[in-house]
């Protein structure tokens, strides 16, 4: 983290320009469903107002409305929970615009004390083309850039790396302790290191192992990708989510653990079904016995209890993608197992990082995320971390 921060400016009579990562899920009725993103982005706001800083305008993408003003997208009921959240902003003002004349009026009425969100930025179809004319003019409605938008680091925007070539840039407090955490753990390991990687494809994942198998003492293979790796060592998977595209990639990772000296664990049983389905059969079986017309849904509890011994010997943990079909009940043993043996390496010292999209998704369904070092908000942000990319979104700010 060799990037300017918030901390390395001087606010009063400065206006923030922050993009803010608030795509966050809705009900039907348009009311927001979890507002962690929304408290994630708290600490950098509360700064700028604390600091003087002269009004703040946040900017965030939600959703996909595809270049389009869509009303299902609008940031309204985003600046609502906002409200709520944020007693100290003496304000949280609102504007159906994104740039142009509006949108700077609006910008240039603030006072300290008071926030102003801009309309959703892909609304707007210069938004994902990082066009330079858009990123200008966002330019226009702050003094100095902040990126508090980890979750979104990855993609080269205008409003989350185009702007930052028009104005100072730096980085908010969210998007430090993610490169922080997440980079420093793969730049200076604690040992013994141990990653967990699941998920249905090795395709998705083919960089992030990689990458780790030059740092890691052992990593743990679950979810569908497992199948693909079982398979590539000639086990019979029956009815079961495999990439056969994948097959060689399979051998080649394998082959490569071995010569790096890493332990790579695959599951030795499994919790199989005879349909895709809540209500299916079910049995434990070996992964040496699956029969034909079965499916792997999660992994058995042999692999559960050999899992957790590698988790409890571990001084850093970094997790990243379900161990089964965890949104099906009878799926979800695997990946809810994973998540308790990794609350208690937690509470015995060890850093234990789950590291985006589904996996967050079953630490807060297991109620464990409190008790994890750090859950990052970001998905694609910290899986590109994960492979040792570099973030547009953060290669675009200045220097310390």
């Amino acid at each position: 983290m060799n990037k300017k921060t918030v901390r390395d400016v001087e606010w009063a009579g400065k206006r923030a320009l922050v993009r803010v990562d608030f795509n966050v899920p809705q009900d039907e009725a348009g009311n927001v469903t979890d507002d962690t993103r929304i408290r994630a982005a708290l600490p950098t706001i509360r700064y700028l107002l604390e600091q003087g800083a002269n009004g703040v305008v946040l900017m965030s993408h939600l959703g996909r409305p595809k270049g389009k003003v869509n009303p299902k997208y609008s940031m309204r009921p985003v600046v609502e929970r906002l409200f709520e959240l944020l007693p100290e902003a003496q304000e949280v003002r609102k504007t159906e615009a994104i740039t142009g004349e509006a949108a700077e009026a609006a910008a240039a009425a603030l006072q300290p004390g008071v926030v102003l969100m801009l309309e959703n930025t892909r609304f707007d179809p210069r938004e994902e083309k990082n066009d330079p004319a858009m990123a200008e003019e966002l330019s226009r409605l702050g003094d100095v850039f902040v990126n508090d938008a980890f979750g979104a680091a990855h993609r080269a925007n205008a409003s989350t790396e185009g702007v930052a070539h028009f104005l100072p840039a730096v980085a908010g407090f969210l998007l430090e302790k993610e490169l922080e955490y997440i980079g420093g753990a793969l730049e200076h390991p604690k040992h013994p290191f141990v990653t967990i990687i699941g998920g249905a494809k090795i395709s998705d994942k083919i960089g992030v192992i990689e990458n780790l198998l030059g740092k890691v003492d052992a990593l743990l293979i679950g979810g569908g990708m497992a199948n693909t790796f079982l398979l590539a060592e000639g086990k019979a998977m029956g009815d079961s989510l495999v990439e056969q595209e994948s097959l060689a990639v399979a051998r080649d990772l394998i082959a490569k653990a071995r010569a790096a000296n890493v332990r790579l664990l695959l599951p030795v049983d499994a919790i199989i079904a005879d349909a895709f389905s809540a209500d299916a059969q079910t049995q434990v079986v070996s992964v040496d016995a699956v029969p034909a017309g079965w499916r792997v849904l999660d992994i058995g509890p042999a692999t559960v209890e050999q899992y957790r011994a590698e988790i409890a010997g571990a001084q850093l943990v970094i997790w990243n993608g379900p161990m089964g079909v965890f949104e099906m009940e009878p799926f979800a043993a695997g990946t809810r197992a994973i998540a308790s043996a990794m609350a208690d390496a937690a509470a015995r010292g060890a850093t234990t990082i789950v590291g985006g999209g589904d996996s967050v998704a079953a630490v807060e369904q297991a109620g464990l995320a409190e008790q994890m070092s750090h859950v990052s908000t970001g998905g694609g942000a910290s899986l590109e971390l994960l492979e040792g990319k570099i973030l547009p979104g953060v290669a675009a700010l200045q220097d310390k």
